[in-house]
């Protein structure tokens, strides 16, 4: 499976700035030997040039990739890291370039290391970050990148666990919704319930009142009755 463009481009870009920074110490010791730097200076000027363009065109690319949706967000994040310490590297190589040789310059090592790292793989180390932190101090180019992807793959991890807890709390807050829904239609069941007993109640109240009323006219006038009843038996009784 071929490498993608756009990582091969970086990569060359990568070793350009590696050339450069062999040139410039080379540059810079023909002038502390009374050598011609002339030559090398021409050379050192259309590199920095040609840096320069590939790494517009580096952005161009990744502009390119990322509106288009053709790489992930993450990837488009670690590349846009990747185009900021270029951008670094190249502000170093071009204030090397500019420093007078009889100031003191940057060890060889110093800067030749991130060039070769980035496109191979190597095990030199990185200076071209400015304050870098205790995590990153004394990687190579490579190790830092390697850093970088894990900690991408551990917050996207990290965000997919976000996005399965909310995808369960979703499904609780719609099931509960769900219940409270039926809660609702048994309490109006309920409540419907109700208020037919409590019509029923009342009526069946009336029915007692009345045959309560209707009772106690009874009980009068069988009283009424009786009444008469005895006085007419003491009325016809002899004496």
């Amino acid at each position: 499976m071929s490498q993608d463009p756009w990582l091969q481009n970086y990569d060359a870009t990568c070793r350009l700035a590696q050339e450069i920074a062999e040139n410039i110490h080379e540059r810079n010791r023909q002038q502390r030997t009374g050598g011609n730097p002339a030559k090398v200076n021409m050379t050192l000027r259309a590199s920095l040039q040609k840096l320069k363009q590939n790494i517009a065109q580096l952005k161009e690319g990744l502009l390119r990739s990322s509106s288009s949706r053709r790489i992930m967000q993450s990837e488009a994040d670690r590349r846009q890291n990747l185009i900021d310490e270029l951008l670094t590297r190249e502000k170093r190589l071009n204030a090397s370039f500019k420093r007078d040789a009889a100031e003191p310059e940057p060890s060889r090592s110093t800067l030749m290391d991130g060039g070769g790292a980035a496109a191979g793989g190597g095990n030199t180390a990185n200076p071209w970050l400015i304050n870098e932190s205790e995590e990153t101090r004394g990687l190579s180019f490579g190790e830092i990148k390697q850093q970088q992807q894990r900690i991408i793959e551990a917050q996207d991890q990290g965000l997919d666990a976000l996005a399965a807890v909310i995808s369960r709390q979703k499904i609780m807050g719609q099931e509960i919704g769900n219940e409270l829904e039926e809660q609702n239609e048994i309490i109006d069941d309920l409540a419907h319930l109700v208020d037919k007993t409590d019509g029923r109640i009342r009526n069946e109240t009336r029915r007692v009142k009345l045959v309560e009323t209707k009772s106690a006219s009874c009980g009068m006038l069988v009283v009424i009755v009786l009444l008469l009843i005895a006085i007419v038996v003491i009325g016809v009784w002899p004496m």
